[in-house]
């Protein structure tokens, strides 16, 4: 291999010698975006950016996925609050109009966990508590998971508190997403940033097994599956 790579005529020629220089592959799709994959800590992450799959966030976005070594029972959310407040209000409508099927069938797994699972209390949001908020089927874990380190990355984030935020653990698998309308160099580096900090910091939590009167080791981390586990996610979260 020698030399710069060509350009691309893309619009993120930055982002791919970027992603030579350390080794990620980097991957264009046509008429779509692109993938970059790494590692940090010992597990594997994808970059992705191309056009949303999500209806709250229009065009574009920026996906972040990596599996971790905890049980499928852990569900859990961290959005920003003019995000969870436009899904409440969505939720609601589509209750007053008694259209079941469709929550069950296209609503995705973090709309549904926000009135399935208990919010964690401002006082545990820390630095987050004004423009975030946390929701979990396992609180004691999400709590450990915010706190230091993690907490200060997302409130070090500058988008516009508009912006849709989401960081999400469903069976197994870590997502981070955000609205991306253009995917230069500088607008990347911060979530990748913020994203391995999220790696890290659930390696620690499972590393410290803590305990709960209702939750063994093997309940909490990476145990046998529960009837709460059962909520099956969109085929494009079962992707790689």
């Amino acid at each position: 291999m020698s030399g710069k790579r060509a350009p691309t005529g893309t619009g993120w020629d930055d982002v791919a010698l970027w992603a030579e220089q350390r080794q990620y592959p980097f991957r264009s799709v046509p008429g779509e975006g692109f993938v970059i994959d790494g590692r940090v800590a010992g597990t594997d992450w994808r970059l992705e950016w191309g056009p949303s799959q999500r209806d709250y966030v229009q065009g574009t976005e920026l996906r972040l996925r990596a599996e971790l070594p905890v049980t499928s029972a852990l569900q859990l959310a961290v959005m920003n609050r003019a995000l969870q407040e436009t899904m409440e209000q969505a939720m609601f409508q589509q209750a007053v109009e008694n259209v079941q099927t469709r929550i069950d069938n296209e609503t995705p797994p973090e709309t549904r966990w926000l009135v399935m699972f208990p919010k964690l209390p401002r006082a545990d949001m820390g630095v987050l508590r004004e423009r975030f908020v946390a929701v979990s089927s396992i609180s004691h874990w999400l709590a450990m998971w915010l706190r230091g380190p993690l907490s200060q990355a997302l409130a070090a984030t500058a988008s516009d508190p508009a912006v849709p935020i989401v960081l999400m653990v469903g069976r197994g698998r870590l997502t981070l997403r955000t609205a991306m309308p253009t995917p230069d160099l500088a607008g990347l580096q911060p979530w990748l940033r913020l994203f391995e900090t999220a790696i890290r910091e659930a390696r620690r939590v499972v590393a410290e097994k803590p305990q709960s009167p209702t939750d063994s080791d093997a309940d909490f981390n990476s145990g046998s599956d529960s009837a709460s586990a059962a909520i099956p996610l969109p085929e494009d979260e079962r992707k790689g």
